[in-house]
């Protein structure tokens, strides 16, 4: 629809200068906009006030004359689309449609069913979405479910929009976390043996290691038997990390998120991609020896200090092998990487951003999504969490009490960038008050009239693919259904612009609303048969567009409640 009015007022400039009411044909970039208020339109354009410099002349006298020509250019097309025009304020134009410019609206979705809202905003451009990448030391807690829902809506939502999305795990096979993961398991190994042993405070302390350290002596009892220390903690960090990498596989499956590739940290060490890494910017004089170490010259691309890629005792950083994987991404073709971290690794952005800086890339190729923390409530008590200690609530715990759809629609109730308060006993209501209940509803509701229209032989099937006598919606409710359903498209691409997947949940929380309103307000099933079939294809139409919108969230679409 505002690509139409676009089109209405840049014919209006034209005519208007044809006519000399302007003395310049020239547009500025110009905006057409929803009004907040009600009374001032449907859409509204601030050209006027834009093209004053430009043309020379005060803003309401341009508006005047771009409507009066836009009247006299296109008066049959504007006698159907529009109710009438006016200029408003400093030289605001708004726009007010007629019913029948709406109608259209609930025959597309009908036609276009599932890929109704799609954009080809991205023209195909290939994204790298990497999110959750939790170290394989421990259960994934319920902050990695926020970072899990986050980022699979972002590559969802995305792909929508047109761009060639592809889903990665980084697997943090590598490294000083996992030798701490092997020393923990092997200690309490030790334990169930009867040997005395200090257990230290930075080990892993929950009882998911003494469960692994069990079934290594199961598993791998005479590889241990012959062992020394360090090969028996190598023993016991490969196979904690195989089996808690297979519980996040699981719990990730069961919370609908998956990923097309899992990228191995160690992979990299083993190709020599960290080493060749080095290298290359050694040569660039982008890392220098000092102090015995290694430093990358961060600070000459914007960071406040330049930072160790290799320890001067000879172990390389996790910044070393992160340099070779994001050079390693844009290898393999893609045009942007969008990392989803914690919000505690904000201080770790600029590191990255100069690594890929320091290979050629844009800084506008890289994006970080910081997720902020979840404040976990049970009975108005926050619950600890803690992974060392091992009191933590898992995401596997949020599923099996709330369920996925709760889940992933309370993680994605707020911008990612604000904190979180999930309330779990909200989450698990059968009412209004959850919003995933509030939502899904609408979408049972309407399967449940369209099947009694089926059964009272109003339509021979719930799902039709033409809209029939739309003439007929002209209650305001019915109009203002339309107009959010109209809408889903710009949330869409606003989403994916922005990056912000609770822009979609607004969007389907403000159209239940409406259908809520309409709902109570009009039935739907009448004897006047043609009305009813016009409000059947609305709310078919509403349907399909919550569905298509929850889709983008991870959430299903139930038929009955």
């Amino acid at each position: 629809m505002k690509t139409k009015i676009r089109t209405m007022v840049l014919d209006g400039v034209r005519t208007a200068f044809e006519k000399g009411l302007l003395p310049s044909d020239q547009v500025p970039e110009f905006e057409i906009e929803t009004p907040k208020h009600e009374g001032q339109g449907d859409f509204s354009t601030n050209i006027a006030m834009m093209s004053a410099k430009l043309q020379k002349m005060a803003p309401a006298k341009i508006a005047e004359s771009i409507v009066a020509s836009m009247c006299d250019s296109t008066p049959t097309s504007l006698g159907r689309m529009l109710e009438k025009i006016e200029v408003a304020g400093p030289g605001f134009i708004n726009f007010f449609l007629s019913p029948a410019a709406w109608h259209p609206v609930v025959d597309q979705v009908l036609n276009q069913d599932a890929s109704f809202g799609a954009s080809e905003m991205g023209a195909g451009e290939r994204v790298q979405v990497e999110f959750v990448s939790a170290n394989p030391t421990g259960p994934l807690h319920v902050g990695h479910g926020r970072g899990a829902a986050v980022g699979d809506a972002v590559g969802n939502i995305l792909s929508f929009a047109g761009f060639n999305v592809q889903k990665e795990y980084y697997i943090n096979d590598s490294g000083r976390q996992i030798r701490t993961l092997g020393t923990s398991v092997w200690l309490r190994l030790q334990q169930m043996q009867g040997k005395p042993v200090d257990f230290p405070q930075d080990c892993y302390q929950g009882d998911y290691i003494r469960d692994i350290a069990r079934e290594v002596l199961d598993n791998r009892g005479k590889d241990l038997a012959d062992a020394d220390e360090k090969q028996g903690i190598e023993i016991c960090a490969r196979f904690a990390a195989d089996k808690i990498l297979a519980g996040i596989r699981s719990d990730l499956d069961d919370f609908g998120v998956r990923f097309d590739n899992w990228f191995s940290e160690q992979s990299l060490y083993d190709s020599g991609r960290v080493q060749s890494a080095i290298e290359n910017f050694k040569e660039k004089d982008l890392i220098y020896e000092k102090d015995g170490a290694l430093w990358f010259r961060t600070e000459k691309f914007g960071d406040e200090k330049d930072r160790v890629v290799v320890r001067n005792n000879g172990l390389t950083t996790y910044f070393a092998s992160d340099i070779a994987y994001h050079d390693e991404k844009y290898e393999r073709g893609f045009d942007r990487v969008i990392d989803v971290w914690g919000a505690d690794h904000h201080g770790y952005i600029k590191r990255i951003d100069a690594a890929v800086v320091a290979t050629g890339r844009k800084s506008e190729q890289f994006d970080v999504i910081l997720v902020q923390l979840v404040n976990l409530l049970r009975d108005s008590i926050p619950v600890q969490m803690s992974t060392r200690a091992g009191a933590f609530v898992t995401l596997k715990d949020i599923v099996d009490e709330v369920g996925k759809d709760a889940a992933r629609f309370m993680f994605l109730s707020r911008s990612y960038d604000s904190g979180l308060e999930f309330d779990l006993e909200l989450a698990k209501k059968k009412s209004a008050d959850n919003p995933v209940y509030y939502v899904q509803y609408v979408h049972a509701r309407i399967s449940g009239i369209l099947n009694k229209a089926k059964d009272e032989g109003l339509i021979d099937q719930t799902d039709f693919n033409v809209g029939i006598n739309l003439d007929k919606l002209v209650a305001e409710e019915e109009l203002k259904l339309i107009k959010q359903v109209a809408g889903f498209r710009e949330q869409v691409e606003k989403s994916a612009q922005t990056l912000h997947p609770h822009v979609i949940f607004t969007y389907l929380m403000t159209l239940a609303a409406a259908f809520h309103a309409y709902y109570n307000q009009h039935k739907v099933i009448m004897t006047d048969k043609p009305l009813s079939l016009a409000r059947l294809s609305l709310v078919l139409a509403v349907k399909k567009v919550i569905r298509n919108g929850l889709a983008l969230l991870g959430v299903s679409a139930p038929e009955r409640m």
